[in-house]
């Protein structure tokens, strides 16, 4: 603005749209609009904070509109001549935007994974279920543990593990998957998938209890997919294997699948082949409870709605403590799962070596007996 210029009037309207919408940083479009009243309303008018989160994240071109709900948030709607009302609109869902594309770039990133919600098909409930991927190790008290997928004579079928995330809005930028080496089998074979593919949404809004004992059909008629990733090759090999997203991604909805695509290892005993997960983690920046959505029926668009204009605070570490009582917890599922197979005989599960001292879960890790999986 060198001689009190305004290069925005000096500029063709396309040409100052074109330079504005090659930022990257939405906090460059922030500090634009506030050089200048004149420029935060070019900003604000034409939309930009909204194009460029639709830019970084294509999901969200399908949000129909913003709200919001936090104490800042200006209530004009009782009063105003309709261009007054649109201008208040147009603000609005700038400030919305804005922190959202904030909020995408700068939360603290963290495990996303909420709870274990249903695989395509187990093995051997609940010894074998979904539930076991949440756990790090591969053996809680002295008892594998992972997923286990039916055994199938054509190695071309496929399984998906479907999970819900911590919050309705997350970006996800990584998912860690560990497959499962059968230990307590010659050879130690590893049942991983040939490859993997991972879906994100939410779930249609009639499905009322998607998880069950007995249910174990998870269709994609009973989910909504806004994102599904290139297919990314598995190895064979026990480790957390890491697969990066091209780019992040965001998840509208919180739902996550994975799908595990051809299997790899056949079992000696039954000549049938598995797929085997020891443990899932997913990596991202969960949105909530700055910002939540509602699902627009029969459109399948979204409100996004704004709760808060605070970032959340960092996510405390966890404690050595409660890192015990989480492995504590998972014993005693174990024993439950045991008592289950046992018909409730404690002399039974003793034989697996279950002992309460605090020196288990230090020996889990030094020790290996060979253990009979029904």
């Amino acid at each position: 603005m060198k001689n009190g210029w305004d290069f925005l009037n000096l500029l063709h309207y396309d040409l100052s749209i074109k330079i504005l919408t090659s930022l990257e940083d939405p906090s460059d479009l922030v500090r634009f609009g506030a050089v200048k009243r004149s420029w935060q309303h070019f900003v604000i008018k034409n939309g930009l904070c909204k194009q460029l989160c639709q830019r970084m994240f294509p999901q969200l071109s399908r949000i129909d509109h913003v709200n919001e709900l936090s104490s800042a948030a200006k209530g004009h709607a009782e009063a105003g001549s309709s261009n007054f009302m649109q201008w208040e609109a147009l603000k609005r869902e700038h400030r919305v935007y804005a922190f959202l594309a904030r909020g995408c770039l700068s939360f603290d990133i963290r495990e996303c994974i909420a709870e274990a919600i249903i695989a395509s098909s187990t093995d051997n409930y609940p010894e074998e279920s979904i539930d076991n991927t949440l756990e790090p190790r591969d053996r809680v008290a002295r008892r594998a543990s992972y997923w286990s997928s039916k055994g199938q004579s054509n190695p071309a079928v496929p399984e998906t593990l479907t999970y819900r995330l911590c919050a309705d809005l997350c970006v996800i930028t990584e998912i860690n998957i560990r497959p499962f080496q059968a230990y307590f089998q010659f050879g130690n074979p590893i049942y991983s998938a040939n490859s993997v593919r991972f879906r994100l949404g939410h779930m249609k809004y009639y499905v009322d209890n998607l998880v069950s004992e007995s249910c174990q059909d998870c269709g994609h008629e009973k989910f909504v997919w806004t994102y599904t990733s290139e297919e990314f090759p598995m190895s064979q090999e026990n480790k957390l294997q890491n697969f990066k997203l091209p780019e992040p991604v965001i998840c509208i909805g919180g739902m996550l699948q994975i799908e595990l695509l051809g299997r790899v290892q056949r079992q000696d005993m039954d000549g049938l082949y598995y797929i085997c997960v020891s443990h899932i983690q997913v990596k991202g920046r969960p949105l909530s409870p700055a910002f939540g959505i509602q699902i627009l029926e029969p459109s399948a668009n979204f409100m996004l709605e704004a709760r808060s204009y605070t970032q959340p605070p960092p996510v405390p570490e966890q404690t050595s403590l409660e890192s015990t009582l989480q492995m504590r917890v998972r014993d005693l599922e174990q024993v439950v799962n045991l008592l289950r197979e046992n018909g409730g005989n404690v002399v039974d599960v003793m034989e697996y070596g279950y002992r309460w001292d605090i020196e288990d879960e230090e020996s889990d890790e030094d020790e290996e007996e060979d253990i009979d999986i029904e």
